[in-house]
Protein backbone atom coordinates (compact mmCIF):
# COMPACT_ATOMS: atom_id res chain seq x y z
CA UNK A 1 0.00 0.00 0.00
CA UNK A 2 1.34 3.27 -1.02
CA UNK A 3 2.27 5.94 1.97
CA UNK A 4 0.96 9.01 1.75
CA UNK A 5 2.43 12.08 3.33
CA UNK A 6 -1.02 13.50 4.88
CA UNK A 7 0.06 15.83 6.96
CA UNK A 8 2.36 17.78 4.25
CA UNK A 9 -0.55 17.20 1.36
CA UNK A 10 -3.15 19.17 3.82
CA UNK A 11 -0.65 21.57 4.36
CA UNK A 12 0.95 22.50 0.60
CA UNK A 13 -2.98 22.66 -0.51
CA UNK A 14 -4.55 24.27 2.82
CA UNK A 15 -5.08 27.72 0.64
CA UNK A 16 -5.48 26.41 -2.61
CA UNK A 17 -8.44 27.07 -4.74
CA UNK A 18 -10.51 24.11 -5.55
CA UNK A 19 -9.56 23.93 -9.19
CA UNK A 20 -5.91 24.42 -8.16
CA UNK A 21 -6.01 20.88 -6.00
CA UNK A 22 -8.28 19.32 -8.09
CA UNK A 23 -5.92 19.90 -11.09
CA UNK A 24 -2.91 18.36 -9.25
CA UNK A 25 -4.81 14.88 -8.42
CA UNK A 26 -6.34 14.43 -11.54
CA UNK A 27 -2.87 14.83 -13.32
CA UNK A 28 -1.60 12.69 -10.88
CA UNK A 29 -3.53 9.49 -10.81
CA UNK A 30 -5.22 9.53 -14.24
CA UNK A 31 -8.04 7.08 -14.38
CA UNK A 32 -7.47 6.27 -10.76
CA UNK A 33 -9.32 8.87 -9.35
CA UNK A 34 -12.61 9.90 -9.69
CA UNK A 35 -15.23 12.58 -8.77
CA UNK A 36 -17.92 10.56 -6.49
CA UNK A 37 -20.84 12.71 -6.81
CA UNK A 38 -24.58 13.02 -4.92
CA UNK A 39 -25.44 15.63 -7.59
CA UNK A 40 -25.62 18.36 -5.66
CA UNK A 41 -24.22 21.87 -5.74
CA UNK A 42 -20.59 20.76 -4.17
CA UNK A 43 -20.16 17.68 -6.55
CA UNK A 44 -22.37 19.97 -9.48
CA UNK A 45 -19.18 22.49 -9.37
CA UNK A 46 -16.45 19.69 -9.03
CA UNK A 47 -18.04 17.88 -11.97
CA UNK A 48 -17.76 21.11 -13.84
CA UNK A 49 -14.28 21.63 -12.87
CA UNK A 50 -13.29 18.17 -12.97
CA UNK A 51 -14.14 17.79 -16.77
CA UNK A 52 -12.82 21.95 -17.95
CA UNK A 53 -9.24 20.42 -16.74
CA UNK A 54 -9.38 17.00 -18.14
CA UNK A 55 -11.97 15.71 -20.63
CA UNK A 56 -11.61 12.07 -19.58
CA UNK A 57 -11.89 12.56 -15.96
CA UNK A 58 -14.14 10.35 -14.17
CA UNK A 59 -17.58 11.05 -12.52
CA UNK A 60 -19.37 8.72 -10.55
CA UNK A 61 -22.91 8.05 -8.78
CA UNK A 62 -24.68 5.97 -6.59
CA UNK A 63 -28.77 5.09 -7.79
CA UNK A 64 -30.09 3.99 -4.73
CA UNK A 65 -33.69 3.22 -6.42
CA UNK A 66 -35.13 5.94 -3.80
CA UNK A 67 -33.93 9.33 -5.43
CA UNK A 68 -36.54 11.99 -6.28
CA UNK A 69 -37.56 12.21 -10.16
CA UNK A 70 -35.50 15.79 -10.01
CA UNK A 71 -32.44 13.95 -9.29
CA UNK A 72 -32.52 11.50 -12.37
CA UNK A 73 -33.48 14.63 -14.68
CA UNK A 74 -30.32 15.93 -13.20
CA UNK A 75 -28.13 13.25 -14.56
CA UNK A 76 -29.64 13.89 -17.75
CA UNK A 77 -29.15 17.20 -18.07
CA UNK A 78 -25.71 16.79 -17.18
CA UNK A 79 -24.93 14.51 -19.42
CA UNK A 80 -25.95 16.35 -22.73
CA UNK A 81 -24.68 19.44 -21.51
CA UNK A 82 -21.48 17.97 -21.31
CA UNK A 83 -21.54 15.49 -23.71
CA UNK A 84 -20.48 13.27 -21.14
CA UNK A 85 -21.17 10.12 -19.07
CA UNK A 86 -21.73 10.40 -15.57
CA UNK A 87 -21.30 6.55 -14.29
CA UNK A 88 -24.67 4.99 -12.66
CA UNK A 89 -23.78 2.59 -10.06
CA UNK A 90 -26.57 0.58 -8.68
CA UNK A 91 -27.49 -1.43 -5.16
CA UNK A 92 -27.80 -5.73 -5.77
CA UNK A 93 -30.95 -6.17 -6.65
CA UNK A 94 -30.83 -9.64 -4.23
CA UNK A 95 -29.59 -7.95 -1.08
CA UNK A 96 -32.25 -5.13 -1.17
CA UNK A 97 -35.27 -7.54 -2.05
CA UNK A 98 -33.49 -9.50 1.34
CA UNK A 99 -33.13 -6.45 3.41
CA UNK A 100 -37.28 -4.85 2.09
CA UNK A 101 -38.63 -8.44 2.73
CA UNK A 102 -37.02 -8.72 6.00
CA UNK A 103 -37.54 -5.14 7.62
CA UNK A 104 -39.93 -3.36 5.41
CA UNK A 105 -39.69 -0.87 2.64
CA UNK A 106 -39.21 1.89 4.97
CA UNK A 107 -37.40 0.33 7.29
CA UNK A 108 -34.95 3.24 7.54
CA UNK A 109 -37.68 5.23 9.95
CA UNK A 110 -37.79 2.78 12.84
CA UNK A 111 -34.35 2.70 14.04
CA UNK A 112 -30.61 4.79 13.76
CA UNK A 113 -29.64 1.01 13.05
CA UNK A 114 -31.85 -0.28 10.51
CA UNK A 115 -31.38 3.22 8.54
CA UNK A 116 -27.97 3.00 8.21
CA UNK A 117 -28.42 -1.03 7.09
CA UNK A 118 -30.65 0.94 4.21
CA UNK A 119 -27.74 2.92 3.83
CA UNK A 120 -25.00 -0.11 3.51
CA UNK A 121 -27.28 -1.85 0.68
CA UNK A 122 -28.26 0.88 -1.52
CA UNK A 123 -25.01 3.03 -1.00
CA UNK A 124 -21.95 1.08 0.75
CA UNK A 125 -22.21 -1.60 -1.23
CA UNK A 126 -22.28 -0.11 -4.47
CA UNK A 127 -19.91 2.41 -3.60
CA UNK A 128 -16.84 -0.02 -3.01
CA UNK A 129 -17.86 -1.44 -6.28
CA UNK A 130 -17.36 2.31 -7.72
CA UNK A 131 -14.33 2.58 -6.20
CA UNK A 132 -12.59 -1.04 -7.79
CA UNK A 133 -9.46 0.01 -9.84
CA UNK A 134 -9.57 3.64 -8.06
CA UNK A 135 -6.36 5.21 -5.61
CA UNK A 136 -7.98 8.10 -4.66
CA UNK A 137 -11.32 9.72 -5.01
CA UNK A 138 -12.87 13.50 -4.86
CA UNK A 139 -15.91 14.63 -3.02
CA UNK A 140 -17.78 17.98 -2.52
CA UNK A 141 -18.11 17.72 1.14
CA UNK A 142 -17.64 21.32 3.35
CA UNK A 143 -16.89 22.09 6.87
CA UNK A 144 -20.09 24.30 6.98
CA UNK A 145 -22.28 21.47 6.44
CA UNK A 146 -22.56 19.69 9.67
CA UNK A 147 -21.22 19.33 13.44
CA UNK A 148 -20.17 16.04 11.72
CA UNK A 149 -17.92 17.51 9.21
CA UNK A 150 -16.32 21.10 11.23
CA UNK A 151 -13.07 18.94 11.48
CA UNK A 152 -12.53 17.86 7.85
CA UNK A 153 -9.14 18.75 5.67
CA UNK A 154 -8.70 19.00 2.07
CA UNK A 155 -6.87 15.48 1.80
CA UNK A 156 -7.80 12.65 4.35
CA UNK A 157 -6.68 9.02 4.27
CA UNK A 158 -10.06 7.05 3.95
CA UNK A 159 -9.27 4.05 6.09
CA UNK A 160 -12.25 2.17 5.46
CA UNK A 161 -12.02 2.09 1.48
CA UNK A 162 -7.74 2.15 1.21
CA UNK A 163 -8.10 5.53 -0.53
CA UNK A 164 -7.25 8.85 -0.92
CA UNK A 165 -9.93 11.31 -0.27
CA UNK A 166 -9.47 14.34 -1.69
CA UNK A 167 -12.26 17.15 -0.38
CA UNK A 168 -11.16 20.53 -2.64
CA UNK A 169 -14.30 22.70 -1.20
CA UNK A 170 -13.76 22.04 2.39
CA UNK A 171 -13.20 25.23 2.95
CA UNK A 172 -15.82 26.85 0.75
CA UNK A 173 -19.04 28.53 1.73
CA UNK A 174 -22.58 27.87 0.52
CA UNK A 175 -22.42 31.06 -1.14
CA UNK A 176 -19.52 30.67 -3.26
CA UNK A 177 -20.29 27.06 -4.48
CA UNK A 178 -23.30 29.30 -5.42
CA UNK A 179 -21.59 32.05 -7.36
CA UNK A 180 -19.53 29.27 -9.04
CA UNK A 181 -22.59 27.43 -9.83
CA UNK A 182 -24.46 30.83 -11.48
CA UNK A 183 -21.15 31.94 -13.14
CA UNK A 184 -20.56 28.91 -15.40
CA UNK A 185 -23.82 27.72 -15.86
CA UNK A 186 -23.79 24.71 -14.07
CA UNK A 187 -27.20 22.63 -13.90
CA UNK A 188 -28.54 22.00 -11.06
CA UNK A 189 -31.20 20.07 -9.08
CA UNK A 190 -34.54 21.97 -9.38
CA UNK A 191 -35.49 21.01 -5.59
CA UNK A 192 -32.90 23.70 -4.81
CA UNK A 193 -35.23 26.41 -5.57
CA UNK A 194 -38.16 24.93 -3.21
CA UNK A 195 -36.50 24.51 -0.05
CA UNK A 196 -34.14 21.27 -0.22
CA UNK A 197 -30.64 22.88 0.30
CA UNK A 198 -29.29 19.28 0.63
CA UNK A 199 -30.75 16.51 -1.24
CA UNK A 200 -30.24 12.43 -1.10
CA UNK A 201 -33.36 9.90 -1.26
CA UNK A 202 -36.94 10.77 -1.39
CA UNK A 203 -38.38 9.23 1.59
CA UNK A 204 -35.42 10.69 3.78
CA UNK A 205 -35.46 14.36 2.45
CA UNK A 206 -37.40 16.65 3.51
CA UNK A 207 -37.72 20.73 2.74
CA UNK A 208 -36.26 22.95 5.49
CA UNK A 209 -37.48 26.24 7.46
CA UNK A 210 -35.78 29.77 6.58
CA UNK A 211 -33.12 29.40 9.17
CA UNK A 212 -32.92 26.02 9.87
CA UNK A 213 -29.63 24.05 9.62
CA UNK A 214 -28.10 23.31 5.93
CA UNK A 215 -28.87 19.62 6.50
CA UNK A 216 -31.75 19.63 8.76
CA UNK A 217 -34.10 18.19 5.81
CA UNK A 218 -31.75 15.14 5.80
CA UNK A 219 -33.03 12.14 8.03
CA UNK A 220 -34.94 14.64 10.01
CA UNK A 221 -36.01 12.49 12.54
CA UNK A 222 -32.77 11.93 14.07
CA UNK A 223 -29.97 13.78 15.96
CA UNK A 224 -27.56 15.67 14.16
CA UNK A 225 -24.85 13.61 15.37
CA UNK A 226 -25.85 10.72 13.44
CA UNK A 227 -26.68 12.55 10.42
CA UNK A 228 -24.17 10.48 8.01
CA UNK A 229 -24.87 7.18 6.13
CA UNK A 230 -21.67 5.56 6.58
CA UNK A 231 -19.64 6.71 3.29
CA UNK A 232 -17.48 9.67 5.02
CA UNK A 233 -16.56 8.37 8.28
CA UNK A 234 -13.60 9.62 10.01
Amino acid sequence: MVRYDIAGLNRQFASSSPVETLRYFLDLFGNRIAVSSSLSIEDQALTDMAWRIRGDARVFTLDTGRLFPETYSLIDKTNLQYGKKIEVFFPDCVMVQEMVNRDGINLFYESVEKRRECCRVRKIEPLRRAFAGLDAWICGLRREQSVTRKDMQPVEWDENNGLLKVNPLFDRTEEQVWQYIRENNVPYNVLHDKGYPSIGCQPCTRAVAAGEDIRAGRWWWEAPEHKECGLHKR
